[in-house]
């Protein structure tokens, strides 16, 4: 049995490249170094080559790639994720330092008692931004196919490489960053830029029947930029959407909301190797196939088994707890799914899609509670009342518990003066 990685690099704004492909050769040796480095807000390509494999004998190893002075340790792990042997084929979205990845995965069998019967391959792309990646995945999806058939033929890798190469304009902002938030007055003008291309059609849709009601725990948990694990066995790229999708429930677009608490990070498909740097982080969304990450309850404040979401930190147990309030969020959230359904049906000319309406709701969500709160610190008693919680859709008894955390994690200096209730 042999796997084998090629990997695409994207640097810059698109197209800074490395494109890996196989060799066939055990022996091949990981290129360890840096990007190089861009100047007055340009970005060069050089070109270089890399190889990984995974077999019986030598385990993953980068075996191709493209440009040479990068430092690829761990990406041999990151792009084939624990137990992609049982399955036929999968995708990957994961990080490395500070680019984020895609790579398509495909598993052949064959006659070869060399590979033990099958054949295994990863063609992906590297990124400052992951929402970049998507429109590379027919790309990234028919060159593994044709390298686990004609392993190591390079031409079509090459010829994207030598297409994607060169001088281009780098784009300002951090690449980690979700792309900015723009408001227009009606639902099917709102949207991310790049927000088409980040997901396919869909993708929220599916997080939502998939969580159902408890999407609201999610929710507040990536408010409060807890540290979020999602575990579930291959295959695992429609994982990596929900890690996409749980982000996206924490966008806050008021000025002066949000510089005290980390970055939303979606650190996408973890294992293993990447305990050392996760140990170190204080926010995060990520998905994982081990299942030995349970035990590891350091790294981790909430953890996500299929749809079992819990905690063990008993300070953040009431917020397992669905309430009123959210039962309402939820309904009026599948109120306005099936008013823009029968929108799309007698309004040909109507074009907005689920994945606006989702981020908009939350985001509109958000909005309302910082406001609320942000105008309760500047008053003259800033006294949060019932009826400041009920006025940004939370249950004054049922989400006490939320708001003191959140005050907390925001810094944002108010008085709560909604009492615990009393215990039977």
């Amino acid at each position: 049995m042999q796997n084998k990685l090629e990997l695409i690099r994207m640097d810059g704004n698109v197209d800074q490249s490395i494109i890996a492909s196989s060799l066939g050769n055990s022996s091949c040796r990981r290129i360890q170094g840096k990007a190089a480095p861009a100047s007055g807000g340009l970005a060069a390509v050089p070109p270089a080559v890399v190889n990984l494999q995974m077999s019986s004998n030598a385990g993953n190893m980068v075996e191709w790639c493209l440009p040479q002075d990068i430092d690829l340790e761990g990406v041999e792990f990151k792009s084939m994720a624990s137990g992609s042997h049982k399955i036929q084929s999968d995708f990957i979205y994961f990080r490395k330092g500070p680019f984020f990845g895609l790579a398509c995965f495909a598993n052949m069998p064959v006659e070869s008692e060399l590979e033990r019967g099958a054949r295994m391959k990863s063609v992906g792309i590297l990124s400052p931004s992951y929402t970049l990646l998507y429109r590379y995945m027919h790309f990234l999806e028919n060159q593994v196919r044709h390298q686990l058939e004609m392993p190591g033929h390079y031409s079509h890798l090459a010829a994207f490489y030598e297409d994607k190469k060169g001088v281009l304009h780098a784009g300002p902002g951090r690449g980690s960053s979700l792309p900015p938030v723009y408001w227009l007055p009606s639902i099917h003008r709102y949207m991310y830029p790049e927000m088409k291309i980040t997901h396919p059609a869909g993708c929220m849709s599916q997080f939502i029947k998939f969580f159902g009601e408890q999407i609201l725990i999610l929710w507040k948990f990536a408010l409060l930029r807890k540290r979020i694990l999602i575990f579930s066995p291959p295959p695992v790229g429609v994982v990596c959407y929900r890690v996409y999708c749980c982000c996206c429930l924490a966008n806050v677009s008021l000025p002066g909301i949000g510089g005290t608490v980390p970055e939303s990070k979606p650190f996408f498909y973890v294992n293993v190797a990447d305990i050392e740097s996760l140990e170190v982080e204080v926010s995060y969304v990520a998905c994982t196939t081990e299942k030995i990450f349970e035990e590891k309850r350091e790294l981790y404040d909430v953890y996500v088994d299929n749809q079992n979401v819990k905690t063990h930190h008993d300070h953040l147990q009431p917020l397992l707890k669905i309430n009123s309030a959210d039962r309402e969020k939820y309904r009026r959230l599948n109120e306005q799914r099936q008013m823009l359904l029968y929108s799309q049906e007698v309004e040909e000319d109507y074009n907005p899609c689920e994945e606006d309406l989702f981020v908009l709701f939350f985001l509109e969500q958000n909005n309302r509670i910082f406001q609320t709160l942000l105008e309760v610190s500047a008053s003259q008693d800033k006294t949060l009342t019932a009826e400041h919680a009920r006025g940004m859709g939370l249950d004054p008894q049922g989400d006490r518990s939320f708001l003191m955390d959140l005050l907390e994690a925001y810094g944002i200096d108010v008085m709560l003066v909604i009492d615990n209730p009393c215990c039977p």
